[in-house]
């Protein structure tokens, strides 16, 4: 495993140091397991699961996925990120929220570097949009990235800032 790091310029410190800021139990909490295996529709596409404050999602990168966030008021949506086996950074980990019906979009790019040195200095790596509709909003997710992670979401209300 050391060779494939070698080849990809992790530098040792930054893959023995992942997950330094917290726990995988303290990342989940009290929320309870969503397998993500549904199919709800949303913006003319499919959705594995409805994610909320009681629920997270995981899986592995590379790959994508999409999921459901409800939003009652305008608010801040936070994806956070609790990344497990990294054995790559991979180019480009990317995070796309979507106004209710789809009518509008937000694209954060970020590249696997930058997601791995954010996972080792805070415990997780999150991307945040505000999002002014209400009701169902599709959020995508895709990464190149060879790692296990654990996913949640945080939805604050604007008011409440």
């Amino acid at each position: 495993m050391l060779s494939q790091l070698s080849r990809v310029g992790l530098p040792l410190t930054l893959v023995l140091g992942l997950g330094c800021g917290g726990s995988r139990a303290d990342f989940i909490g009290s929320r309870v397991a969503d397998t993500c295996d549904a199919a709800w529709p949303v913006c003319s596409t499919m959705a594995g699961c409805i994610l909320g404050p009681e629920s997270y999602a995981e899986g592995r990168f590379p790959g994508q996925g999409r999921f459901i966030v409800q939003v009652p008021e305008a608010a801040t949506v936070r994806v956070h990120f609790f990344l497990e086996d990294v054995i790559a950074a991979g180019e480009e980990t990317v995070v796309t929220f979507h106004e209710e019906g789809c009518r509008a979009r937000i694209r954060q790019s970020v590249s696997g570097r930058t997601a791995l040195d954010t996972v080792e200095k805070q415990g997780e790596f999150s991307r945040e949009a505000d999002l002014t509709g209400v009701g169902d909003h599709l959020i995508e997710f895709s990464s190149d990235m060879q790692a296990r992670y654990v996913m949640k979401v945080e939805v604050v209300p604007q008011r409440n800032r």
